[in-house]
């Protein structure tokens, strides 16, 4: 049976056999629905409570992971008790060592894999666009990695880790639509995909601030019949990348983040890594985004003007949401052809520690 590689975000989690250029087979939910006792209602009534194993990029709850991945590998990946296969997960930056070896126990002693691997996720997307070394800007739900990938190493000195993400840019189009829609309910679901269809980004700063005069407003019905006027407002997502200042962060913007993470690593990589920059995740495939970044890369006081990778022709037109995954399949067609992965027998003989000497 050929390997799985699983891609477990804070809000998707992606899975599939390992197909290089094709998207991954499952997209769903980073989520489990648990019936529990609530023991204020009468006759011990159950109700649903909706856990996420995974929170800005790390399990949180490693019973809730195991209900999840059960699902995935038996019920939809195909795998039957007492055969499993291979597994290949991809890691978030700065994942400690201690979660590490919870997944390879739990994959080893609860899933009885017969070989498992696992590899950063800056150093998958790069692998996607056929590259080996670069600068991945990694927009997820609950953060916004920045690491420069020298010769297929995560330089973790120079890396950032910003603790915003796609969440936070939601709850900012929800004040605003609030704003300017106050008789308006809207729940989550209603406004992450009013987010994904109209947010978008201007060309510059000086776009952004021209255009409560100049907008065009526009009604969209929701499900339910209500009827929403989307203005300026879907410009605010993507402004907020490039002016953090909109949700009260003293910081800068995602351009200059990039600039001052790949200064920190020996100036010989600069050119290679500045000119094989990449974005992932589904915030950078926000209309105008790609634009917007590399019209203020152009702007910015490096010497060496970062420029993006442009993806092979063969491979999917959006694979900044799925590369990480993409590009852990290309490693398993790899690592476990070549026997570079953790056996069982080597788990057995060294525990969980062996991932750290086999996995890096």
């Amino acid at each position: 049976m050929e390997a799985v590689v699983v891609d477990a975000g804070s809000k998707l989690l992606k899975a599939g056999i390992a197909a290089p250029d094709q998207l991954p087979p499952l997209v769903m939910p980073s989520k489990m629905k648990l019936e529990v006792e609530d023991q204020q209602l009468a006759d011990g009534a159950v109700v649903e409570e909706v856990v996420q194993p995974v929170v800005r990029g790390f399990v949180k709850d490693w019973d809730a992971m195991e209900d999840l991945l059960n699902y995935v590998l038996y019920r939809n990946i195909g795998w039957e008790i007492g055969d499993e296969g291979q597994i290949l997960f991809t890691e978030p930056l700065f994942t400690p060592k201690t979660l590490r070896e919870q997944l390879v126990q739990l994959m080893f002693e609860k899933f009885n894999v017969s070989g498992f691997y696992a590899s950063e996720q800056a150093v998958l997307s790069l692998y996607a666009v056929g590259r080996i070394s670069g600068c991945t800007v990694d927009i997820g739900h609950g953060k916004i990695d920045i690491a420069p990938v020298c010769e297929g190493a995560v330089q973790h000195v120079a890396s950032k880790r910003l603790e915003i993400g796609g969440v936070e840019l939601t709850n900012l189009f929800a004040q605003e639509l609030k704003k300017s829609n106050p008789s308006v309910n809207l729940d989550t679901s209603d406004i992450e995909r009013l987010k994904e269809q109209y947010a978008c980004c201007t060309e510059d700063q000086l776009a952004f601030e021209a255009i409560g005069s100049s907008c065009q407003p526009e009604r969209h019905t929701l499900p339910d019949g209500q009827v929403i006027t989307i203005e300026k407002e879907r410009y605010i997502v993507g402004e907020a990348l490039f002016q953090p200042s909109i949700l009260g962060l003293e910081d800068y913007g995602i351009v200059h983040q990039l600039v001052t993470s790949v200064s920190n690593v020996s100036s010989e990589y600069h050119r290679q890594l500045l000119e094989n920059t990449m974005l992932c995740g589904a915030t950078a495939s926000m209309t105008g985004f790609e634009d917007r970044f590399q019209r203020e890369a152009n702007l910015s006081a490096s010497a060496i003007c970062p420029s993006l990778v442009k993806p092979p022709e063969y491979m999917p037109e959006n694979l900044a949401r799925y590369s990480a995954w993409m590009g852990g399949a290309i490693l398993a067609k790899v690592v476990f052809p070549q026997n570079q992965h953790v056996t069982k027998g080597e788990y057995d003989e060294t525990g969980p520690s062996i991932v750290h000497k086999k996995c890096f």
